[in-house]
């Protein structure tokens, strides 16, 4: 068996099979990521050009930081919210309620009560406001 001694040594690295790695991992990651996010279903209204005339009822749901809600200002039970929420869509088959949730308040507090609007059948939207106010 013969030996040779002419041969170099590697002075680069075959970086190929590293970004090989790098791709597959990535793509790993991203369908992971997508198919863990799980959202609501939120029906948004649609834009219209003509100014609304009609009056309905607005109530003004408060989640607190304590997981305490308010309607309108005064506290009440998630059971007492459905009855009242209930009620004034009897009333008014059109009417919205308003959902604000503080910043501090845990999540699953302002989820209740969205689903608890979903499974009523009324009208909602989230009340937002700017960072720092």
């Amino acid at each position: 068996m013969q030996v040779n001694t002419d041969a170099k040594p590697y002075d680069t690295i075959n970086v190929t099979p590293m970004l090989d790695l790098a791709y597959v991992l990535l793509v790993v990651f991203i369908l992971m990521t997508t198919a863990s996010v799980q959202g609501l279903n939120i029906s948004m209204p649609k834009p219209s050009n003509k100014p609304s005339t009609e009056k309905h009822d607005l109530k003004i749901v408060q989640v607190m930081p304590d997981g305490a809600v308010l309607l309108n200002g005064v506290g009440v039970s998630l059971a007492e919210l459905e009855t009242q929420l209930g009620a004034a869509k009897a009333r008014d088959a059109q009417m919205s309620v308003a959902i604000k949730g503080d910043a501090r308040t845990q999540y699953a507090s302002v989820v209740a009560v969205i689903d608890l609007c979903n499974k009523v059948g009324v009208n909602m939207g989230l009340v937002t406001s700017r960072i720092g106010t």
